[in-house]
Formats: structure tokens, sequence, C-alpha cells
């Protein structure tokens, strides 16, 4: 309703007048940060996501038996393309020149689950924290879409920032959170 969107407006507002976002402009729009005057330095992050498969299409994954063929050797393609395309895919991203990706995988039979872990590094004046969390991310629903036909119902969730380093900020892990 008007009224609700009306009330949502003005609780946006407040946020951002409360809050220093630094992806807002004065005027409360969306706006790129200006990163020409940060120094460069090494900057690293590492991301993950869990997949929840369940019994059928964890069988198949460990198996090798998924009908689309390797879906680990192509979720770990996925996630690295994907660190290097965050830019074009999350608007306000600087575009940066990653010097270093990796995706990793750790499987739990007991749980029918698997962890993707993702992590970027470069040398440059903004982090790569969405770098990680996009590698993570798309290497995961890379799992999912390569799994389907096994189960409809696999879960991707706690996709999640672990750690970063460099940077005015420093370092920072998720267990200070």
């Amino acid at each position: 309703s008007r009224l609700s969107a009306s009330l949502c407006t003005r609780s946006v507002r407040r946020m951002h007048s409360r809050a220093a976002l630094s992806h807002v402009d004065a005027a409360g729009r969306a706006a790129m940060v200006d990163v020409s005057d940060k120094p460069t330095s090494a900057r690293s992050a590492t991301a993950r996501a869990v997949v929840l498969l369940g019994p059928v299409a964890y069988k198949a994954l460990v198996e090798g038996t998924n009908a689309k063929g390797d879906v680990l050797a192509t979720a770990r393609i996925a996630g690295l393309l994907a660190a290097k395309k965050t830019a074009d895919l999350i608007p306000l991203c600087h575009p940066l020149l990653i010097s270093h990706a990796a995706v990793e995988f750790d499987l739990c039979a007991t749980r029918h689950l698997l962890t993707i872990t993702a992590s970027a590094s470069c040398a440059g004046g903004t982090g790569v924290e969405m770098e990680a969390m996009t590698a993570a991310s798309v290497a995961a629903l890379t799992v999912y879409d390569m799994c389907k036909a096994a189960s409809k119902g696999i879960v991707i969730s706690e996709l999640r920032l672990l750690q970063k380093s460099g940077g005015k900020s420093g370092s920072w892990h998720a267990s200070e959170a």
C-alpha cells in the first residue's frame, strides 16, 4: 500500500542519516566510492557458502555419476571466472586486477553437504571481499545447476565473509563479528 511504501521510504532515509554508508551520496542515492586517492596495498579475502545436497545428489556427486559431468571442476572454474567478473555483476564494485583466486571444496558425508571456500587477493585501492563472496556464490549456484536433476531440494546457505585483510580497516575475521 501507499502508506507502507511511505513508511519504508522514511525508514530508509532515517537509516542513511544515521549510518555512514560508503555507497550512498548526501542525497541518499547510490554512488560509486572514489578510491583514486587510496594507497595501493595488498588485499585478501575469504568467503564461504554451504550447499545442502541431500542424499541422492550427494551420492551422484561423490560417485561421479552426475549426468552433466565433473561438478566440482566446473564449479571451481565458474567461481574463478565469477571472481574476475564481479564488477560486471555488482553495480558499484570497482573492477580489480585480481592477482590470485581459489575455490576449494569440503564434503561432509554425514550431512550430505558441500562447503565451498573461495579466496581472492590483489594489490589495489579497495578490497576483494565481493570477489571472494561472488566466487563462493557462483560456485554454489553451479553445483545446484549441475545437480538439480538429482534433487530439486538442494539448499544454498551460509554465504558469508570469513576474513579480509589489507586496507585502512586492516584485518577482520568472522570470529570477531
